[in-house]
């Protein structure tokens, strides 16, 4: 029996439903990292701006309609953070303060801020690929998706292209630290 994954373009076959879950597994493996990468390219554009390079997009039934980078230094607004700005253009595209059924990707784990922005626009799936250590609020500091106490859970998954994203940041403070010897 042959299926057609939604949204995807994929057709695959269903020998069994472990062998469906497979292809869709690897589908959204490989979508995760196509839409990362739109993330990471938009985190250097941060970067040549002088900002902390964090990118992030929105995708709502496999199309784009957020994007954003970090950018709190030039806006003066310490709320611009790559998520907040892709959210706000997300709205914006859909005409809708809510973002119900939308997934975020961003290079870095979000922080307290985002994450609370992300629970009252109601995204569907956040998508990061490093980690945070010092200010990440789904895994490494703070759980806040765990247990959650608020009207609306979201999924999440982490370390997708993590060892780029990573990379991306300590190449920046590496840089910076340099310029200030």
């Amino acid at each position: 029996m042959a299926l057609f994954v939604p949204n995807t373009g994929i057709m695959c076959s269903l020998n069994s439903e472990m062998g469906f879950w497979l292809k869709q597994m690897d589908t959204t493996l490989s979508t995760d990292t196509l839409f990362m990468s739109r993330a990471l390219e938009l985190a250097q554009r941060a970067a040549e701006h002088s900002e902390v390079p964090v990118g992030a997009v929105i995708v709502h039934q496999g199309n784009i309609v957020g994007e954003g980078y970090n950018q709190p230094i030039s806006a003066c607004d310490p709320t611009a953070h790559a998520e907040i700005v892709a959210m706000r253009h997300a709205c914006a595209t859909l005409k809708n303060y809510r973002l119900t059924g939308c997934e975020l990707y961003v290079t870095i784990e979000p922080c307290t801020m985002c994450v609370g922005a992300m629970v009252h626009a109601r995204i569907k799936r956040i998508v990061f690929g490093a980690l945070e250590p010092r200010a990440g609020a789904l895994q490494s500091q703070f759980q806040l998706m765990e247990n959650s106490p608020y009207n609306h859970s979201i999924i999440w998954d982490g370390g997708v292209l993590a060892d780029q994203c990573g990379a991306v940041m300590a190449n920046f403070f590496r840089q910076k630290r340099t310029v200030k010897k």
